[in-house]
């Protein structure tokens, strides 16, 4: 199994350069710089794709076991994943793992692609197969297969830590899988009010509930920017205009798309939006339900909602859970990663 054991050792050449021909005089201030740079905090090499993907299999083999401990460590303090529709962060997503019981006959990870966002921040791509069920509060189900999944690394200190992951069924254009309607909503139970005994307890312990429960998250300051350029990138969608895609795509933008496809480029990514798919009757697009959260002062994840009416390759539009990745390139924000998937 790979590793990313490979540390750097910084301050080397400096060391030796002040230990030749310095005064007797400086010995004292000579030998705190060199305990100095010999404390410096190791920092994990640049990652590969392959060694990004042997990181994705422990947490894949992690994950079956329902082993949530392994997840305090690799997944980031900073996690984003959203799960049909729904927005998690690393404690709901450990939470989740820790109930989790599975039953897998086979897997595999392969066909590794790796996308750079910046020098601390990369996204890994693969196809996975399984063939098993996993069990999740009291719901057994089928594990996806196969799938397209993107997983973003954060750089922390000596180690790479997930800060989002998301997975699309891997689906033919030619031959689309039937999506049921969803069944309707059942009418909300009419809470009983309580007895007029247990008012007072209810009341007494209304300070304690309060106290217990969690902060809700607030997206970031740069949340309102984010979206406005996103909701651009979808007005060019509808326009085809790829000049506009230049302006707020960063060089290395790669996406997965909804059928768990793969696209990486910046070219090749704004000729799928603008000529290879083949969009008709496109009017209206929108966006909602933005959500920004910064990795760093450079790096930022907005999750959102996107909409479109029309039809694209003769499939009909409809609403599209989206996690974008941004980052800053100067004084501007660009679009360098995207995973959207058919909202559920």
């Amino acid at each position: 199994m790979k590793t990313l054991a490979k540390l750097f050792l910084m301050g080397a050449a400096a060391i030796t350069m002040a230990a030749c021909g310095a005064p007797a005089t400086n010995a004292p201030a000579n030998s705190a710089n060199t305990t100095n740079a010999n404390t410096a905090k190791p920092t994990a090499a640049a990652p590969t794709a392959d060694s990004l993907l042997a990181l994705d299999k422990q947490a894949n083999e992690a994950y079956i076991k329902g082993d949530s401990k392994f997840f305090e460590g690799f997944l980031s303090d900073k996690m984003v994943m959203t799960e049909r529709g729904q927005r998690r962060d690393k404690a709901s997503v450990v939470k989740a793992i820790a109930g989790n019981k599975c039953e897998v006959k086979d897997w595999k990870m392969e066909e590794p692609q790796m996308s750079t966002i910046d020098a601390d921040t990369y996204v890994l791509s693969y196809k996975g197969t399984y063939d098993g069920t996993c069990t999740m509060d009291g719901k057994s189900e089928k594990m996806p297969s196969p799938v397209r999944a993107a997983t973003v690394y954060t750089r922390s200190g000596d180690k790479w830590q997930a800060a989002y992951h998301g997975e699309n069924m891997i689906i033919d254009p030619k031959n689309p899988p039937k999506v049921a309607p969803a069944p309707p909503a059942k009418p909300a139970d009419k809470k009983a009010e309580p007895k007029k005994d247990d008012k007072a307890a209810t009341n007494s312990n209304s300070a304690a509930n309060t106290a217990a429960a969690p902060a809700k998250a607030t997206p970031d300051a740069n949340t309102d920017a984010l979206v406005k350029i996103h909701t651009s990138g979808w007005e060019a969608f509808k326009a085809k205009d790829a000049k506009k895609f230049e302006e707020i795509a960063s060089s290395n933008l790669s996406i997965v798309n909804p059928i768990g496809t793969w696209i990486s480029g910046k070219a090749n990514v704004i000729k799928e939006w603008t000529e290879t798919m083949k969009c008709e009757g496109v009017t209206k697009v929108s966006v909602s339900d933005g959500f920004a959260a910064a990795l760093s002062p450079t790096v930022e994840i907005l999750t959102l909602k996107g909409m479109a009416d029309g039809t694209c390759d003769g499939q009909k539009n409809g609403p599209l859970d989206q996690t974008a990745v941004y980052v800053k390139e100067g004084d501007a924000w660009k679009l360098a990663f995207m995973l959207e998937s058919i909202a559920m």
